[in-house]
């Protein structure tokens, strides 16, 4: 960006203190501290402008004072106090295409995580069987799975901070590639439960560096909803693939060769798109606004941010929302086949697709209905979209008919799907963005891991009182859900 275009916006002088633009007023009569973004940068001109009622004119330097990068100026909105902070315009043009490509590699590797988390539901069935086991042994998968989630969460922002962007993606893969390689050998049940550990781990280091990247871009709300509809795309086409296969006589472990592919592309592909990530990261992240807020105070250390999101009201909050969340999806993708044969009498053949249509639900109500609630506003709209769950998660154990029951299922993906894009917006705006990398870690990983906590316990009971205890279960994390939910602060709005 030109200087003299930079000068139409920043104030700049002996004391490098940025200064707030002037009040422009807007249609709808409220006043904001930033121009519209319907004027163009090169409509301006660099003496004097008009925006809105208001005259922004140029400030007076002199010839000596140097012009800051945009890595000093992003230092200095890092850490300035929230009040004296306001956004300016960057121009992003030179950087659209990275971004485009980098948001790519994120909707690949949501792909690939729907498939891994989606797929079980389709195969336990036949892991039972090929091992001669029961539901409690099986959902070990899941515990070891959680136990990955949890052990990424103090770690990822040192990984990040040790490795960069670009390897500590291509180090969540590399373990997702080893993983599958192991189990596609078909090895003995603990040593595929212990490849779940790893799995976990891989998924849960992507997922957070993903979250945070996607919910820090100009347009969060559309970059979450393209990422978590492509995981919903994984999670649709996991059990066709899983079912189709398995019904055809080809054993269960071959399927994670179509995971392990996907994952050898995300490998190389994150590693070239995020390649010199940091100095790129000052044109492509969101200033802080009144409802994005800056860093507070003096810099701190990686363990100090990290003790500080753990205590952080919003942290501990939207990490129990999403492991109540997580929970509920991954119970019902998991065991509602296995509750369908045993009190439906489904075919196993057959009712593994049921599976499908939940996730494509979620992949449906991720794309569709994404932006609807915003509009509405996510925190208005999330507790309809529970209040939805409940009702049709009560219709899915009491309809007495496979095909009713596959409807509803259904449905209540498409009411689950915009839930976790909605959540994420909502805790990037209520958290300081320095605190933004440990502190969605910690919800992503930690909370993530109610989806193999959730079912495991599931399996747990399922093999004394057979598997139709995943309804009240899943209704109990509804109700989890929605009081974490109604519990976090307000968004705070500046005062003009």
């Amino acid at each position: 960006m030109a200087p003299s275009t930079l000068g139409a916006f920043i104030d700049i002088d002996s004391s490098s203190q940025i200064l707030s633009p002037p009040v422009a007023v807007r249609k709808d009569d409220r006043a904001v501290s930033q121009p519209s973004a319907n004027y163009e940068l090169n409509e301006i001109h660099p003496q004097t402008s008009t925006v809105g009622s208001n005259l922004v004119k140029p400030p007076t330097t002199s010839p000596s004072t140097p012009m800051p990068t945009l890595s000093v100026l992003e230092n200095r909105l890092s850490s300035a106090p929230a009040n004296d902070v306001t956004e300016f315009a960057t121009d992003r043009t030179a950087m659209s295409w990275k971004t485009k490509w980098r948001l790519l590699s994120c909707c690949l590797m949501s792909f690939g995580n729907g498939m891994n988390d989606s797929a079980p539901g389709a195969l336990i069935p036949y892991i039972e069987k090929h091992y001669g086991i029961g539901y409690a042994v099986v959902s070990l998968i899941f515990v070891t799975n959680a136990l990955g989630f949890i052990s990424a969460a103090p770690v990822t922002h040192a990984i990040e901070h040790k490795l960069g962007r670009s390897k500590s993606y291509a180090f969540a893969m590399s373990l997702l590639v080893v993983s599958y390689v192991i189990i596609i050998c078909q090895p003995p049940f603990p040593v595929v439960v212990a490849c779940f550990f790893l799995l976990g781990s891989g998924i849960a280091l992507g997922l957070a560096l993903s979250n945070v990247y996607c919910a820090n871009l100009p347009n969060s709300t559309t970059a979450l909803s393209c990422s978590h509809g492509a995981y919903g795309i994984g999670g649709t086409v996991a059990p066709l693939f899983a079912t189709a296969m398995v019904s055809s006589g080809i054993r269960w472990s071959l399927f994670y060769i179509v995971s392990l592919v996907i994952s050898l592309i995300n490998l190389g592909y994150a590693w070239w798109a995020f390649l010199d990530f940091e100095n790129d990261t000052p044109v492509e992240l969101v200033q802080p606004t009144a409802s994005r807020p800056a860093a507070e105070g003096e810099p701190m250390t990686r363990k100090q941010l990290l003790k500080k999101a753990i205590r952080n009201r919003t942290t501990l909050l939207g990490a129990l929302f999403i492991f109540a969340y997580q929970g509920a999806e991954v119970s019902t993708s998991g065991w509602v086949v296995s509750f369908l044969i045993s009190y439906r009498n489904g075919d196993p053949s057959r009712v593994g697709y049921v599976s499908a249509g939940f996730w494509a639900g979620i992949t449906a109500g991720r794309f569709l209905l994404v932006h609807p609630a915003a509009k509405l506003g996510h925190r208005i709209a999330v507790v309809i979209m529970v209040a939805g769950a409940v009702a049709f998660q009560l219709m899915t154990w009491l309809i007495p008919n496979v095909v009713g029951e596959a409807v509803t299922v259904a449905i209540l993906g498409l009411l689950l799907g915009p839930v976790y894009p909605s959540s994420m917006a909502v805790f990037t705006q209520l958290l300081p963005r320095n605190m933004h990398i440990s502190s969605l870690s910690f919800i992503s990983a930690l909370g993530s891991s109610g989806g193999a906590v959730s079912p495991f316990f599931t399996g747990i009971l399922a093999q004394h009182v057979g598997t139709m205890v995943l309804h009240p279960i899943c209704i109990g994390l509804y109700g989890v859900m929605a009081t974490g939910w109604l519990l976090l602060p307000k968004i705070s709005k500046r005062s003009e």
